[in-house]
């Protein structure tokens, strides 16, 4: 991708709000009887999941998620000039779940819009986030992904309804000194996958009726087999290119920070990629696979416990329904 501008665009401050409600693989069975905890674990790492509060949506995970950004980067809500929300579990068809976490949060002045390349999300609102500020230098774009997959699980769905949990991440965009921030993007769709993953109903092909909820339709729905196969094909040739059109290494990667899919599938992709010595960031154990979120959540934790280092480089990889992959290579700075 050609950056155009020569203007150095980076992260200001992070932030993550996962919900009170911790769920483990022992408690899932009350929800999916034949999920063996033992099993869970085993096959993909995961150990325990944050489920949202009957009265919490996307809008007020996605708003504490913010909050937390702002407070990080010194920045106040009212400086803000765009909000990007990612997601694919918003509170509603309309309007954007961005214009109610702008209301929440008091960005009065910031233009509002939504994103939904699913778990890929937060990659590319980053790429529009980076286009924004390279057009107008002084802007800042808070870029936030929130999903809620509780609500949208089929728990008699047991390959598929213990990978998900729910949660939000944020990240505050603006301009850095130069040698810092975005050193390079790889956006990328392929669309013929797109029956990969999907909620079938509910949209303008299969409105919502008793119909298509007596048929399940308003579930989500993955191949997990296909998923993995794409993943294992499309996702090491993308960062390869990446690295190498910028003059790196695999070894030249500091810090590793993948959407958390599955345990095991991101050890073959650790492998594949030639990352063993990159440290690999993982947040799926405790939160599973928290869709867009995934990626903002483990970033922050890594920013927060003091991994990242100034001058280091961090890629990150997003991956998911579409089927979309978005990857970012940073060089970070405090």
């Amino acid at each position: 991708m050609d950056l155009g501008v020569a203007v150095a665009v980076g992260i200001l401050g992070t932030g993550s709000y996962l919900p009170a409600r911790v769920v483990t693989n022992v408690d899932l069975r009350t929800l999916v009887p034949d999920a063996d905890p033992e099993w869970v674990a085993r096959k993909t790492l995961i150990e325990a999941r944050r489920f949202a509060a009957p009265e919490e949506a996307a809008s007020d995970l996605a708003a504490n998620a913010a909050r937390a950004a702002l407070e990080r980067a010194g920045v106040t809500a009212d400086e803000i000039d765009y909000i990007i929300v990612s997601t694919s579990t918003g509170d509603s068809p309309q309007p954007p779940t961005s214009n109610l976490v702008q209301d929440m949060i008091g960005a009065t002045r910031a233009a509002c819009f939504d994103v939904n390349a699913v778990c890929a999300g937060f990659v590319f609102a980053l790429g529009v986030a980076n286009g924004l500020v390279r057009t107008d230098p002084d802007a800042r774009v808070l870029v936030i992904a929130s999903d809620i997959y509780s609500r949208i699980l089929d728990f008699g769905d047991r390959r598929t309804a213990v990978l998900f949990g729910d949660g939000a991440g944020a990240a505050v965009v603006g301009r850095v000194p130069d040698g810092y921030g975005i050193v390079d993007l790889d956006l990328s769709s392929r669309g013929e996958a797109n029956g990969l993953i999907y909620v079938k109903g509910g949209g303008s092909r299969l409105p919502a009726s008793p119909e298509t909820v007596e048929a399940g339709d308003h579930y989500f729905r993955m191949n997990g087999r296909g998923v993995r196969d794409f993943v294992a094909s499309a996702v090491p040739p993308a960062l390869d290119e990446l690295l190498l059109r910028n003059e790196l290494k695999p070894e030249d990667v500091d810090h590793f920070v993948p959407h958390q899919a599955n345990g095991i599938m991101l050890r073959e992709l650790v492998e594949a990629v030639g990352f063993q010595n990159a440290h690999t960031h993982l947040t799926l154990p405790r939160y599973g696979n928290v869709g867009s979120a995934s990626l903002p959540v483990t970033l922050d934790e890594a920013n927060r416990n003091g991994s990242l280092r100034d001058g280091q480089l961090v890629l990150l990889a997003g991956f998911g329904g579409g089927m979309s992959m978005g990857a970012c290579l940073l060089r970070w700075g405090r």
